[in-house]
């Protein structure tokens, strides 16, 4: 039984939730706010494998909530429920720390299909699976990455996003590759979302991340994981 917390303040939404999810198995639970949100997951230390977390929220809107938890380091998979699609509205949310997004109004097969998929992936990645290189270590079991001494906690999406570098070694990807094979996105999501993620995963691999060796660019089409450079 997975445990999932839903955070929306339309009443009628939240019960049509938790209704639903408690049918296919799931435990599910209500925040009315952000703040209650917080208070759950950070103070009250109670356990979820998945977030569904609306936008528009009275108080802290739900950017401010999952970059809340992620600077605490809670690395719970986010689903962002937001009635604004635009691109920028949805890079926002990956930058806040959200693993997916979903536009309302939504299907309620879909929500539970996007779910289904969130909790595969936390699950592929609790596989005991280590992949080191030039004395960095990434740590795919604990969503880590090792690197000069020091740690570094990565979220669901960069986790799969190094996953799916790795296993393209040496080969260039595209960012259209990224979002469609590794996150499952739509196509007119901004691929500027792509080089916000890697910068990110530079600052965590490379020496110099001005100046990559390990996650290079390859001008006009995306980047390249180069384990041996």
């Amino acid at each position: 039984m997975s445990r999932i917390l839903i955070v929306e303040d339309e009443p009628h939404i939240a019960d049509g939730l938790r209704y639903n999810l408690e049918a296919e198995g799931h435990e599910a639970s209500v925040a009315p706010d952000g703040e209650r949100a917080l208070d759950i997951v950070l103070r009250e230390k109670r356990p979820f494998d998945v977030v569904v977390l609306d936008v528009m929220l009275p108080g802290k809107d739900g950017f401010t909530v999952a970059r809340e938890l992620r600077e605490a380091g809670e690395y719970v998979p986010i689903l962002m429920l937001t009635a604004r699609s635009r691109p920028e509205d949805v890079l926002n949310g990956f930058e806040a720390g959200a693993d997916d997004y979903l536009p309302k109004p939504f299907e309620l097969t879909i929500l539970i299909a996007r779910l289904n998929g969130l909790l595969r992936r936390q699950r592929w990645n609790e596989q005991p699976d280590v992949y080191a290189f030039a004395g960095r270590t990434l740590d795919f079991r604990t969503m880590e990455v090792r690197s000069a001494g020091k740690s570094y906690r990565l979220t669901q999406m960069e986790c799969d996003l190094l996953r799916y570098l790795v296993k393209k070694a040496g080969q260039p990807v595209s960012r259209r590759a990224i979002l469609e094979e590794v996150w499952g996105l739509h196509e007119e999501t901004d691929t500027r979302a792509i080089d916000n993620f890697i910068v990110r995963l530079r600052r965590y691999l490379e020496d110099r991340p001005a100046a990559p060796k390990f996650l290079q660019t390859v001008r006009g089409v995306g980047y390249k994981f180069v384990p041996d450079a």
